[in-house]
């Protein structure tokens, strides 16, 4: 069974933070990215137009099991 990640360092401008995440589902890997917004980044995950919630999602990888 495959996963998803994102890498913050993939979204523009925020190529010095390290932070990754995997999930099973999209859904729970956005949880993670909106925790890491609001805590590392100090934004407000409730404020992002729709627009921006697909540019995350289009950031999301597959990981197959065994690599990255």
């Amino acid at each position: 069974m495959s996963t998803r990640s994102y890498a913050c360092k993939d979204y523009p401008g925020m190529e010095a933070c390290q932070a990754r995440f995997e999930a099973a589902t999209d859904e729970e890997l956005m949880k993670h990215i909106e925790l890491h917004a609001a805590v590392a980044h100090q934004e407000d995950p409730a404020s992002w137009p729709p627009e921006e919630r697909k540019k995350l999602k289009g950031l999301m990888k597959t990981v197959k099991p065994g690599g990255r």
